[in-house]
């Protein structure tokens, strides 16, 4: 099937992130896509090298009623995230089988997911009165579309930890060590990062100070921390943090700037470190995808409702947690979003004016230990469910 793919790039790289992963998923098993996206800058770094059965076009191309005139729309439109396709290409889209017309929502662990997902919308008006767009929501449940996941995608993981994992890290120039635990950070700029290398340094240098001499191996908590920074926020929140003069142990915590890494080299960093920081939705998936410990920094705003967002989400992917290693991880996630413990909507919409200790963290740095079993527990749930490109396909072919 031919899919077109709309995108608008709103900021940061959340949006084209999803949709270009959802392409290139689509690509790999056989369809056609073309993303129409009104900025595509970010594709220069995060897929340099394209993706088979993927074609990228400018979104004033299917803006403009002589270009899109010359434009024959596919079997099936996708709208991400309620972006509204031009009304030259919609008025194209009205013939005697139209294509199916989906409206992919932003991923969510809310309650309402599953009352609206599948929803139909009629058109009354405009260019494409008469069609009908229905609504696809990612999800948690058998009673949502599913979450990005393409095939073969735990073999290849498991596949670069066995053979490919320390060769990729030093050519990357993070010249790590078996017995060393790494942390990956992808956050925004109002983390409470700072606090957080404070916090993995004293810890560093206790795991330090307590491996008896030798006794370093894969799963003991002996050798360095190397904290990996994504180009941006990152890196300037850590940058920063070290001219303040609190970088006081670079023989126990050592800083690594990285440069932009491609979506798939970005899969490759989640699997590599033991604790993964990190931000946006498709970020967020992959960090599930990778089954290691990981926070998710949620994107502010101003009116506080991400608090309840996160607060689902973590209630679905910690469900059936020990409650110990839940609230301790909870605490963790708050902190970093700068959400207080008795959170809501109110509080968290002025949280960043006063923001709270650093909590203990709970232990990321055993391979074996709770967090990175639990970890794997909730991954090994996801897995079970049906991936959203398969769902979306036999969605579409139903859709009529």
């Amino acid at each position: 099937m031919l899919w077109d793919v709309f995108c608008r790039v709103i900021d940061n790289f959340g949006d084209i992130g999803v949709c270009w992963r959802l392409c290139t998923d689509l690509g790999a098993r056989g369809h056609t896509a073309r993303l129409w996206v009104d900025d595509a800058s970010a594709l220069a770094w995060m897929a340099p090298q394209g993706a088979r059965g993927v074609e990228v076009r400018a979104w004033a191309e299917a803006e403009s009623p002589e270009a899109a005139a010359a434009i024959t729309p596919g079997d099936v439109v996708i709208e991400a995230f309620g972006c509204n396709p031009p009304d030259a290409f919609l008025a194209r889209m009205q013939r005697p089988q139209p294509p199916a017309w989906v409206n992919l929502e932003y991923l969510s662990a809310e309650d309402y997911v599953e009352r609206s997902h599948g929803l139909a919308s009629p058109v009354f008006s405009g260019p494409a009165a008469g069609l009908r767009k229905r609504f696809f929501y990612p999800g948690f449940t058998p009673a949502t579309g599913g979450l990005l996941r393409e095939p073969g995608l735990m073999a290849r993981q498991a596949d670069f930890l066995a053979h490919q994992r320390q060769p990729w890290l030093h050519r990357l120039g993070v010249p790590a060590s078996e017995a060393d635990r790494l942390v990956s950070v992808f956050c925004y700029a109002g983390a409470p990062l700072g606090d957080w290398l404070d916090a993995l340094q004293a810890e560093a240098l206790q795991a330090t100070c307590d491996a008896p001499a030798g006794t370093a191996t894969v799963t003991s908590p002996a050798g360095m921390t190397r904290v990996l920074l994504t180009p941006g926020h990152a890196t300037s929140l850590a940058q920063a943090w070290a001219a303040q003069g609190r970088h006081t142990a670079p023989q126990a915590l050592a800083l690594h700037p990285l440069p932009a890494l491609p979506q798939t080299e970005f899969d490759l960093l989640l699997w590599a470190c033991h604790l993964n920081i990190v931000r946006g939705e498709d970020s967020a998936v992959r960090a599930l995808w990778a089954g290691r410990p990981h926070v998710w920094h949620i994107y502010q705003q101003d009116d506080g409702v991400h608090a309840d967002k996160l607060d689902a989400f973590i209630a679905r992917w910690m469900q059936g947690w020990p409650a110990a290693l839940r609230d301790e991880v909870q605490r963790c996630w708050r902190h970093f979003n700068q959400i207080p413990a008795e959170f809501g909507a109110a509080l968290a919409a002025t949280a960043m004016a006063t923001p709270a200790p650093c909590p203990r963290l709970a232990d990321w740095r055993n391979a074996n230990g709770a967090w990175a079993q639990a970890s794997r527990d909730a991954r090994a749930a996801w897995l079970a469910q049906t991936d959203l490109v398969t769902q979306l396909t036999h969605f579409v072919a139903g859709s009529g």
